[in-house]
């Protein structure tokens, strides 16, 4: 059977403002699209936190599911995503999970791996999926060609992970231009 390959997911802070956006396309294997309007980012907990995934999407619907639950339980955005992939990497059930988060409040923005890994981007940039390594390096370029501009002189954090998305949308064959951008 060949790999399912879905999307592209950017999380991007800048001045003050948190946006992930993600591609819709869900490919299989390296020449089929099964569908070019796929949600893959979503507001979470009321709407105070972004959720987006990469993998399979009912391992990832599952792992969304929980971490909401966690933010509830805990209502911190870090602490809930520590004992997310606490749980992911001991529960033996949840360890064969195929996907990976990104996670944000409006303070910041986490990947969440199932190997345990709880990372908080050094740069306030971080992408995942089939395309994450293009989206990081245009929304870095971006910023840096940006310099200190604000958002009122350049693009804000929504148009920076729109525009990072547009460009991997060109080079990656698993990425496409109908992008859904959530912001806080």
């Amino acid at each position: 059977m060949a790999d399912m390959h879905s999307t592209t997911i950017v999380g991007v802070k800048h001045h003050g403002q948190v946006a992930m956006a993600g591609d819709g396309q869900v490919t299989f294997g390296e020449s089929i699209i099964l569908k070019g309007n796929a949600r893959k980012v979503r507001r979470i907990a009321g709407g105070k936190a972004l959720c987006g995934f990469a993998g399979s999407t009912a391992d990832a619907f599952t792992l969304e599911e929980r971490f909401e639950a966690k933010l509830k339980e805990f209502s911190d955005l870090t602490r809930a995503a520590v004992e997310l992939a606490r749980e992911w990497r001991m529960d033996k059930a949840l360890r064969n999970l195929d996907a990976m988060l990104l996670c944000a409040d409006s303070q910041r923005i986490l990947l969440i791996s199932g190997r345990g890994d709880v990372i908080e981007p050094e740069h306030d940039v971080i992408a995942i999926g089939s395309g994450g390594a293009y989206a990081f390096a245009a929304a870095r370029g971006i910023l840096s060609a940006m310099g200190g501009q604000s958002a009122a002189d350049g693009l804000d954090a929504a148009g920076i992970a729109r525009k990072a998305l547009e460009i991997t949308a060109d080079i990656c064959v698993f990425t496409n231009q109908q992008i859904v951008v959530e912001t806080i």
